[in-house]
C-alpha cells in the first residue's frame, strides 16, 4: 500500500462582462415577456417540448420506497427531448420487476411481488409499480468474530459488540454491508493494513424465511510507524517540525495521523505544498518509513484592511506577520488599528513549545485608545502568557499582564497600575468554519490583583462566555449565546479602571443599544459600569442559499452592581447574513423593548478578517 498526500494550488476564476447594442421596447411588450416567462417557469418540460418521466410505486414506504425508486432510474438515451427509444423503453419495463426485488432484497424482503405498466401522455411517461413485499427474512444467528494478532484489540472488539443485526430482528443487509466497511476500516486505522475477511456470508433458507450471518476478520500483523524523514532543503529546524504531525515514531501506523498531519502543515500558512508518502512496501519489521516534502510559503506577510462595523465606526486595520522571525520557528506579529472610537498598536513574539502546534508562549506588549459614550481611556500593557493544549479543540493558558491605564469616566478620572495574574480555557468545535450548521464554543478566565502584587486593593472576577449553534431542519438553525461575569472586591468600583468593569450593548452583547452604554449609572445619571454582567441572546436563522440567510433575534440582559437592582433590558429584531470566506457579514435590524421612547437600531458589521 502507498499513501500519498499531496497539496496543490487552486486556480483563479475570471469573468467577463460584455456590452451589447440594445433595443426599445414598450411595457405591453415587457410584461408579455414577463408573463411569458413566467408561464414557462411553471411548466418547463411542456414548454421546451421535453417528455418527463415519473415512477410512481405503491405498497412501500421510508427507506424501502426511497431505495427501489432510485433503482427504477431510466436508462441513458431512453428519452431525448419529446423522443423516446422503444427499444430501451421495452427493455426497462421488462427489466423493471427484478430491479424492485433486487432494491427490497437489502431490507430482508427476498418475496416480494412486482407488477409494472407503462401509461403513455403527451408529454409524459409514467411507470406504475405495485409492490407486494411479503414477509422479511428473519436472522437465526449471528458469528461476528476476528482471528489473527489483532483479535484482541479493544478498537476491534468494541465494533464487534456494535453489530447492529440481532436474533430475531429483520435482516438488514445494507447495514450488514455497511458494519463490514466500519469493522475493516478499524482494523485498518489500528495498523492491522492486510486485515481482510476470511469469511463473509449471509446463508438464507427461503423455505424456513430465515437468515444465519457469519462474518470472520483475519487481522494480520500490525503495522507501525517508522523513521520519519524530512526531505531537505528546510526552512525550519526539524524538532519544529514535529510539532505537526499527528504520529510518532512506533506508533502504529494510521492513514488517518498522515491527513490529519498534513492538514496542519497547511493550516499553518507557512507551506505551499505539503507530500507526505509512506509505502509498505518498504516496512522492514512492519515498521513503515515516512518522507515528508515540504514547500514553504514566504514568511513575511503584511496585509491591510478596510472594515466598518457600528461598536467601532470605520476602520482600518494592518498588520505585519513573520512566521520564521529567526529561522527558528518563531513569529513575530504587529497590528496596527485605526477607527473611529479605537485606535491602537500591538506586538507579539511568539515562541513555539515542544509538545505540539498548539503549545506556545506569548510575549505582549501594545497600546489602545478607545473612546465611547461611557469613557474614555488610554491603555499601556505588556503580557506574559502560556498556552497549553488540553485534548482536541481545548487550550488552556496562564498569563500575567502589567496594565498601566489613563481613564475618564462620568465624572471622575485617573490612572490605575495593576499586576493582573490570570488563568483562560476555551473550546471551539464547528464543522464548517465559514457557514456552520453545528457546533460551540466557551471560554471560562479569572483574573484578579492584591496589593501583594502592587495594586491598591483586591479584586477577583470570572467571565464566562458562550455560543452553542444547532440545526433545526429545513435550513433553519438555533444560536444561542450567553455573557457572564462577576466581581469580588475589596474597596468601591471605582478603584477599578473601566477596562475592568461590565457594560453591555452593542454588535455582540445587546443590539438595540450603543457600544458600552449600559450599566449602572452615577448620581448625574451617567454610565460608569458595574461589578456584574449577565447578557443572553436568542437567535433562528433560516439559510436562503449558501450565500444568504436571514435571521430573527432577541437579547436581553445588563450590566449591574446588584442581582436585586438588575434593570433587564431587551431588544429584538430581524437580520440579513451574507456567508463569505472571511466568515459571515451581519446587517441587523433591533428594535428596544421595554423603553419609554423606544429606539430601532441598526448593527452592521463589515470588512476583512486579517
Amino acid at each position: 500500500m502507498v499513501i500519498n498526500f499531496k497539496g496543490f494550488l487552486k486556480q483563479g476564476s475570471r469573468f467577463h462582462l460584455t456590452a451589447k447594442r440594445c433595443f426599445t421596447i414598450n411595457s405591453w411588450t415587457k410584461n408579455f415577456f414577463l408573463i411569458s416567462i413566467l408561464f414557462l417557469s411553471l411548466f418547463p418540460d411542456y414548454a421546451r417540448g421535453e417528455t418527463t418521466f415519473e415512477a410512481a410505486v405503491e405498497g412501500l414506504e421510508g427507506e424501502a420506497l426511497e431505495n427501489v425508486q432510485a433503482a427504477l432510474s431510466p436508462p441513458e438515451g431512453m428519452i431525448k427531448g419529446d423522443q423516446i427509444d422503444e427499444i430501451l423503453l421495452v427493455l426497462f419495463e421488462k427489466e423493471a420487476p427484478q430491479k424492485v426485488r433486487e432494491a427490497l432484497q437489502p431490507f430482508g424482503y427476498y418475496r416480494a411481488q412486482v407488477a409494472v405498466s407503462i401509461d403513455r401522455t403527451p408529454g409524459r411517461l409514467r411507470l406504475s409499480v405495485k409492490v407486494k413485499p411479503g414477509e422479511s427474512l428473519l436472522i437465526a444467528s449471528v458469528r461476528i468474530q476476528a482471528t489473527g494478532p489483532g483479535a484482541q484489540e479493544e478498537k476491534i472488539r468494541e465494533i464487534i459488540r456494535k453489530f447492529p443485526l440481532r436474533e430475531g430482528e429483520v435482516l438488514r443487509q445494507d447495514r450488514y454491508e455497511e458494519f463490514k466497511r466500519a469493522m475493516k476500516e478499524t482494523a485498518l486505522e489500528a495498523g492491522y493494513l492486510e486485515a481482510d475477511f476470511s469469511a463473509h456470508l449471509i446463508r438464507i433458507a427461503l423455505a424456513e424465511n430465515k437468515a444465519d450471518i457469519e462474518l470472520t476478520l483475519e487481522t494480520g500483523p500490525r503495522f507501525f510507524f517508522g523513521e520519519i524523514h524530512f526531505v531537505p532543503p528546510l526552512s525550519y529546524p526539524e524538532s519544529f517540525l514535529k510539532r505537526y504531525l499527528s504520529f510518532q515514531f512506533g506508533e502504529a501506523f494510521s492513514s488517518q495521523n498522515l491527513a490529519s498531519s498534513r492538514l496542519n502543515f497547511i493550516n499553518s500558512e507557512r507551506f505551499l505544498d505539503v507530500v507526505i508518502e509512506a509505502d509498505q512496501r518498504e516496512a522492514r519489521d512492519h515498521r513503515i518509513p515516512v518522507r515528508i516534502r515540504l514547500t514553504p510559503s514566504k514568511p513575511k506577510k503584511l496585509r491591510f484592511g478596510i472594515g466598518y462595523d457600528t461598536d467601532k465606526g470605520p476602520g482600518l486595520i494592518g498588520r505585519y506577520r513573520d512566521l520564521n522571525f529567526n529561522r527558528q520557528g518563531y513569529e513575530l506579529n504587529s497590528e496596527l488599528q485605526f477607527s473611529e472610537r479605537l485606535q491602537g498598536v500591538a506586538l507579539d513574539y511568539i515562541l513555539p513549545g515542544h509538545k505540539n502546534q498548539d503549545q506556545k508562549t506569548i510575549l505582549k506588549l501594545g497600546f489602545k485608545r478607545e473612546i465611547t459614550d461611557s469613557y474614555d481611556i488610554s491603555s499601556l500593557f505588556s503580557q506574559y502568557e502560556t498556552i497549553y493544549p488540553f485534548g482536541r479543540d481545548r487550550l488552556g493558558s496562564g498569563y500575567l499582564r502589567l496594565l498601566g491605564e489613563d481613564f475618564s469616566i462620568g465624572g471622575q478620572e485617573g490612572f490605575s497600575t495593576l499586576i493582573i495574574p490570570g488563568v483562560r480555557f476555551w473550546e471551539r468545535r464547528y464543522d464548517d468554519p465559514v457557514h456552520p450548521a453545528r457546533g460551540y464554543r466557551y471560554s471560562l478566565e479569572t483574573r484578579g490583583s492584591a496589593p501583594v502584587l502592587g495594586s491598591s486593593g483586591f479584586f477577583l472576577q470570572l467571565v464566562l462566555q458562550g455560543d452553542y449553534l444547532a440545526p433545526l431542519g429545513k435550513g433553519f438553525a438555533l444560536l444561542l449565546r450567553s455573557q457572564v461575569g462577576t466581581t469580588f472586591q475589596s474597596e468601591s468600583l471605582t478603584r477599578l479602571p473601566p477596562s475592568l468593569r461590565f457594560f453591555a450593548g452593542g454588535d455582540n452583547s445587546l443590539r438595540g443599544y450603543d457600544y458600552q452604554s449600559l450599566g449602572p449609572k452615577d448620581d448625574s445619571g451617567q454610565v460608569i459600569g458595574g461589578r456584574h454582567l449577565a447578557v443572553c441572546s436568542l437567535e433562528i436563522e433560516k439559510s436562503i442559499s449558501r450565500t444568504w440567510g436571514l435571521a430573527v433575534f432577541y437579547d436581553a440582559g445588563n450590566a449591574f452592581d446588584d442581582l436585586s437592582q438588575i434593570e433587564w433590558k431587551q431588544a429584538a429584531g430581524l437580520g440579513i447574513r451574507l456567508y463569505t470566506p472571511l466568515g459571515p457579514v451581519r446587517l441587523d435590524l433591533a428594535h428596544q423593548i421595554g423603553e419609554s421612547d423606544p429606539q430601532i437600531r441598526i448593527h452592521f458589521s463589515l470588512g476583512f478578517s486579517l
